[in-house]
């Protein structure tokens, strides 16, 4: 099986399954300090107990292994997991790393080359000129079958760093890390070059048998990178990843951290979840009462404006309750009134049916782009609102 290398741009907007909200900064709060490595500076303080993050000699710190991920065949993953796997990643991050002590910075550890090798497959009998095995694979070697249930699937589709950093008089230094182990659900791959696709599942035992292995690995190598105290805290959360044709992220299934050497500490489990809305084929959904209550908002704005072209949520649940809804409103409107009316409509269906112990956010859109937004965190008894100007 050949196996590359696929680069995933990952969308600025975040998801509201993951948790994150909205951002408003206070210019007057950014600061500045200097260390022997250069200049840095924070964005500023930001709401909803957010990171501050960290630009350094003026400029944003990006990523180098942030969104690539390993996709056999020129296959294409799914978007929902990359976004969800990172702002889920920040909210496991947020248990142990204060945001009013800690600034947020894009793993800058991981390197393209190693994130690429940590992905390949370890060197074994089987193993090809052209495949991306290597000593430092994480994923196991071939045993050269290619049978859906006999062969060995690829466990570990994508890591994501991200770097926490701590500020002590003029200086900045890392002071946390954590790691996200995407892990597949589902193995795409092909018997032969262009040919068929198949699948391999992997069970929720094998899955987190393999995280669980490959963190320990992970926390090890780290621990020998240049900058990384041994004291320095490292967080591993085990991210199952969702199929390729799903229509929502998957979710974080574990997470662990380590505070000195090599060694973890207990896992902690979470309990998340992840659907679409409305339920078809007589499915049987995780929360009754939030499905009917979307389906009266949804029943609702339609009777009133009968062109819209759909209406669809992405829910997320956290121990069984409904933490985050994210509504999508496709229609057909051009008009700047029409638009106005339908936004002032739409929130007070939404005040009056769907819960209100939950993130709900509700974007309205046409084929011309982002027509209106409204957001309502929990808690929160109103809405805010936006509608964007057609020029």
């Amino acid at each position: 099986m050949k196996n590359i290398l696929k680069t995933g741009l990952v969308v600025s907007a975040i998801l509201l399954l993951a948790g994150c909200g909205k951002l408003s900064f206070d210019s007057d709060s950014s600061s500045t300090t200097s260390t022997k490595s250069g200049s840095y500076q924070t964005t500023g303080t930001a709401s909803d107990n957010t990171y501050q993050g960290v630009i350094k000699n003026g400029r944003y710190q990006v990523s180098k292994s942030r969104g690539l991920m390993l996709t056999n065949n020129n296959q294409n993953g799914n978007t929902y997991n990359v976004r969800s796997m990172e702002t889920g990643l920040q909210s496991i991050s947020q248990k142990e790393f204060s945001t009013d002590k800690y600034d947020f910075e894009e793993g800058q550890l991981l390197s393209t080359s190693t994130t690429r090798k940590w992905l390949g497959r370890q060197k074994g009998k089987y193993s090809k000129s052209s495949d991306t095995d290597n000593a430092l694979g994480l994923n196991p070697a071939s045993n050269g079958k290619t049978g859906e249930n006999s062969r060995t699937p690829i466990y570990l589709q994508q890591i994501l760093e991200q770097d926490y950093m701590v500020s002590s008089g003029s200086s900045m230094s890392l002071g946390g890390i954590s790691i996200g182990l995407g892990m597949n659900s589902v193995d795409y791959y092909t018997k032969t070059s262009y040919g068929a696709t198949y699948e391999t599942k992997i069970s929720d035992a094998d899955l987190m048998a393999q995280g669980k292995a490959m963190a320990k690995k992970v926390v090890a190598r780290i621990r020998k990178m240049k900058g990384v105290k041994s004291n320095t805290p490292i967080v591993v959360g085990i991210y199952k990843q969702a199929a390729q044709d799903s229509l929502v992220g998957g979710t974080y299934q574990s997470y662990v951290v380590s505070t000195s050497g090599d060694n973890i500490g207990s896992w902690h489990s979470m309990n998340e979840q992840n659907e679409v809305l409305p339920l078809v084929d007589g499915k049987k959904g995780i929360n009754s009462t939030v499905a009917n209550d979307f389906s009266n908002f949804s029943t609702q704005i339609r009777s009133f404006f009968p062109t819209l072209a759909g209406v669809t949520a992405q829910a997320h649940y956290e121990d069984g309750q409904l933490s985050g809804l994210k509504i999508t409103v496709n229609t057909q409107f051009y008009g700047q009134t029409e638009i106005n009316s339908f936004t002032q409509y739409v929130v007070t269906a939404a005040s009056k049916y769907l819960p209100s112990g939950a993130n709900i956010e509700i974007d309205v859109q046409s084929v011309q782009g982002m027509q209106a937004f409204a957001e309502r965190k929990t808690g929160e008894k109103s809405f805010y609102t936006h509608v964007f100007d057609s020029y």
